[in-house]
């Protein structure tokens, strides 16, 4: 493993020799190597309503502080997260592919009424109901796992939990759990050579495939007795049962990557975190009941969504700055998540926190994370399986990370589970 101080003094180099008006960080490489955090810091510093205005995403607006993302997360009248407007990634849509409608990326009031109908899915009802079969297949998952040798954690244990969950979310076979993630990383991939898609036109062929597959769920469902799964609710709630199937399928993208990327990340990082801070690991062996407060510290940590975007509907000032209508508004959660101003000691991690669900990875405001409790079950399952059977979870080398702005997480990590003395 590189030395981490040589690499922290390098990339702090790189950030503060950028001449400040061009700052930058909306850049995947920096996300990748783990260096874009004192790009994000001094931008708190210097200025954390800033304005970049050349990327490879076009001018945008970076928001970097914990209480002004707050403050633009929860006023929906003036940053709109419309499809139509520009959507909630930083990434513009291309000409020749009409983006797709989806809750998260609408305005009150049809956003409120499509969140209202999956609701009930991933309320504590339900979640109860859930937890039991969850628990049964984290231990099935975790007793397969190879003892003294180095496996892929992130492959063997983050994607095959939420596989399932998200497999029973949608009451699709167990079987076809793979193929559900694979699209999930499909849609967030960008196309590059040597990437899990290399083209846009590999990308949209791939789409056909996994578009026709929920559209045959749909229709078993729509002619079938309702039951408590998304598509379920969705082909029978009143409000959503006529939408048009690409309106269906732009959710079901949604609930694919909501219900995957975050909980998988989040799984994966909570290793990487209490390898890097093994006192906390000590901690939490010693004391499992400190379990549900690592969880969200985890969260914060990981932040597995780095950003939303949002666009301008008209001309405002805010913390000085003129945003005008239609400028792209980027709210960086990632850096909200380490705002020394509101959270003490932001950057250690510390699962004895005062306040440790005081984080932004869910969002505020209407378009917080509907699936938040389901994320938290999961992980606070899987820890509690993982502290009955094994003394440690070793990270061996450096993860593998996501080449992305959007999704903070793991492609792999290789890991080893000693055998108990």
């Amino acid at each position: 493993m590189s030395n981490p101080a040589v690499k922290e003094r390098a990339n702090r180099e790189a950030a503060y020799a950028e001449p400040l008006e061009t700052l930058d960080p909306a850049q995947p490489a920096l996300f990748q190597a783990d260096a874009m955090w004192p790009y994000f810091e001094r931008l708190r510093r210097e200025d954390p309503v800033h304005f970049t205005p050349e990327s490879e995403y076009g001018p945008y607006w970076s928001i970097t502080k914990y209480n002004d993302i707050m403050a633009v997360d929860t006023n929906h009248q003036v940053f709109s997260s419309d499809f139509l407007k520009g959507g909630i990634t930083i990434q513009n849509g291309r000409t020749d592919f009409e983006p797709l409608p989806m809750f998260i990326a609408m305005d009150p009031p049809k956003h409120d009424v499509q969140r209202k109908a999956v609701s009930p899915a991933v309320a504590p009802p339900a979640l109860a109901e859930m937890a039991p079969q969850i628990r049964e297949r984290a231990a099935g998952i975790l007793d397969d796992l190879p003892i003294g040798e180095e496996f892929d954690w992130v492959d063997l244990v983050s994607k095959e939990l939420t596989a399932m969950t998200l497999a029973t979310l949608f009451d699709a076979p167990q079987a076809d759990r793979r193929k559900i993630t694979y699209w999930s990383d499909v849609v967030t991939t960008i196309p590059a050579p040597g990437a899990l898609v290399e083209t846009f036109e590999e990308k949209i062929a791939i789409f056909s495939e996994y578009n026709a597959y929920f559209a045959d769920l749909w229709n078993q469902k729509v002619n079938a007795a309702p039951h408590g799964d998304l598509i379920s609710m969705l082909a029978h709630h009143p409000e959503t049962r006529d939408m048009a199937p690409r309106e269906y399928f732009g959710n079901i993208v949604l609930l694919t990557v909501g219900g995957n990327d975050t909980t998988r990340n989040t799984i994966s990082g909570s290793i990487v975190a209490l390898n890097q801070f093994p006192d906390q690991y000590a901690k939490l062996r010693a004391n499992p009941a400190l379990i549900p407060a690592m969880v969200s510290e985890t969260i914060r940590w990981q932040t597995p969504l780095a950003h939303m975007r949002r666009t301008a509907l008209e001309d405002i000032e805010f913390k000085g700055k003129a945003i005008k209508a239609g400028d792209k508004v980027v709210m960086w959660y990632v850096s909200g998540n380490r705002d020394e101003e509101v959270i003490e000691r932001p950057n250690d991690y510390d699962i004895e926190r005062k306040n440790p669900r005081q984080h932004i990875s869910f969002g505020f405001g209407i378009h917080r994370c509907v699936g938040n409790r389901l994320a938290e079950l999961q992980l606070t399952i899987i820890w509690e399986e993982i502290l009955k059977r094994f003394p440690e979870v070793i990270l061996v080398g450096e993860p593998k990370r996501v080449y992305s702005t959007f999704v903070k997480g793991y492609e792999s990590m290789k890991v080893v589970i000693p055998r108990r003395n």
